[in-house]
């Protein structure tokens, strides 16, 4: 597998907008002192403070986003970083398994679209509907570095089967993090020519900010649309 070097700016990961509006709690209670005492009883069963206050089997707390900085120097997106490493399917994802999340992102908005409509498409099949509105916010990172490369490869780990695919990258991607490497470029699975990237590392997320404001619409069939806000 070749190395690739990267030194790009903005690359996109789509999260759902209702993850990204201030604390809910914050609107129950009429002062900071009243939020705080929410906010640790939220942690007794939130996975991303947990993680934060405790780590866990697969992930060291002091690798989080929160632990590189002293607390006054906190920075947009920690919170997001921290949540993609701590939140996660149980069977995981393609380069990650159920125990320890990654970030994903593409180079270009309608790359992650496809990754993240995907996913959704496949939740609305369960229920078998095909009516429904997502809206996404885009978050920016920068990466600088020298990465292992899928492009141009046939590996089992690019199947577009979540039964074939997801198995064989995670084990890439576990074989990947045992030699040392912190991120993996790879083709987009769901639009051809894409090129997707994963941080297995929260300490490469340079200078995450936010983005535009997107909307997914599907409107009877797994095929969806995607709309600017």
């Amino acid at each position: 597998m070749r190395i690739a070097s990267i030194n790009d700016r903005a690359l996109v990961r789509l999260i759902s907008e209702t993850h990204h509006m201030p604390p809910v709690l914050r609107g129950l209670v009429d002062t900071d002192d009243e939020a705080a005492i929410l906010a640790e009883l939220e942690g007794e069963t939130s996975a991303r403070l947990i993680a934060e206050r405790e780590g866990s089997a697969a992930l060291d707390r002091r690798e989080l986003a929160f632990a590189r900085r002293s607390h006054d120097l906190r920075l947009y997106g920690e919170s997001h970083i921290n949540a993609a490493f701590t939140y996660t399917r149980p069977s995981g994802n393609r380069f990650n398994g159920g125990d320890r999340g990654a970030w994903y992102c593409a180079w270009e908005t309608l790359i992650s679209a496809q990754e993240v409509g995907f996913h959704r498409t496949r939740e609305l099949g369960f229920i078998g509907r095909y009516e429904h509105e997502a809206r996404y916010v885009e978050l920016l990172a920068d990466f600088i570095g020298d990465f292992p490369d899928l492009r141009d490869t046939a590996h089992p780990a690019l199947d577009p089967d979540p039964a074939v695919g997801y198995r064989a990258g995670q084990a890439l991607a576990a074989e990947l993090r045992s030699q040392g490497h912190r991120g993996l470029i790879y083709p987009s699975v769901r639009h051809p020519g894409g090129r997707c990237f994963a941080a297995f590392d929260p300490g490469i997320i340079q200078n995450v900010r936010p983005g535009a404001s997107w909307k997914l619409v599907w409107r009877g069939s797994p095929e969806f649309s995607v709309e600017a806000l």
